[in-house]
């Protein structure tokens, strides 16, 4: 299968050292790591927002290359900030991810959010959560072949984080687009075909969810062991 997503080299100055990916249509690959590991950096580095060096192409099409209408096709980058400072309503930010006015795709997000009591609200007005579904539904707006997506699970209540993670399976298999989604919990890791394991910069492993979950290298990186069902506090000395 030829990849959706290959990127070659992609680095950002002192923040994250030259990495190379490829990632399949339909494929839901999970990034995780501690603090200040990379993970934004490897995402914003994949989105062309910083990139100091390599290439990322979809679908065979650099993304440098593209214009901003065709970008929209191509990728779609929810930031992990949920700050809206744009007195709008939360329709028209979903309508934002729009190339073009395409209203029946924006009630069919509104709908599949659940975003009806909120769609003509403004969007500064609305908590923390309702926020991440408007902005989550602006980032599918587009059906864009790759969804980078930062911290899509914070701060939204345990039915809208299952629900969400059953959208964005959905939505890969529809349109064989590709999703990558930096993650902090553990626990919600094996719903993905595949897990990132970033440190210091770096993509210090790459396999199956629970081959990385019982790694040597996720111990050490997370300074955690396992004990029994969960985790514990690695004991150094």
């Amino acid at each position: 299968m030829t990849p959706l997503l290959e990127a070659h080299g992609v680095a950002i100055n002192g923040r994250l050292s030259p990495a190379n990916l490829n990632c399949e249509p339909g494929e839901l690959v999970a990034v995780i790591g501690p603090n200040g590991a990379g993970k934004t950096s490897l995402l914003r580095a994949l989105a062309g927002i910083e990139l100091d060096g390599g290439d990322v192409l979809i679908d065979g099409e650099t993304v440098a290359h593209a214009p901003p209408p065709r970008r929209m096709k191509l990728l779609s980058l929810l930031p992990a900030t949920r700050s809206v400072i744009w007195p709008i309503t939360a329709r028209d930010v979903i309508g934002l991810g729009l190339p073009s006015p395409d209203l029946p795709r924006v009630e069919e997000l509104i709908e599949m959010l659940e975003l009806q009591p909120l769609a003509d609200r403004r969007v500064n007005h609305l908590s923390t959560g309702e926020r991440s579904r408007v902005l989550l539904a602006r980032a599918l707006a587009a059906k864009p072949r790759l969804l980078l997506l930062d911290e899509p699970l914070s701060n939204m209540d345990p039915h809208w984080v299952l629900r969400t993670l059953q959208i964005l399976r959905a939505e890969a298999q529809a349109s064989q687009s590709t999703v990558l989604a930096s993650l902090h919990d553990l626990g919600q890791v094996e719903a993905f075909d595949r897990l990132l394991l970033v440190a210091g910069g770096r993509i210090v492993a790459d396999g199956a969810p629970r081959t990385i979950l019982d790694s040597p290298e996720l111990a050490h990186v997370f300074r955690i062991q396992k004990a029994g069902s969960g985790w514990k506090i690695e004991a150094r000395n």
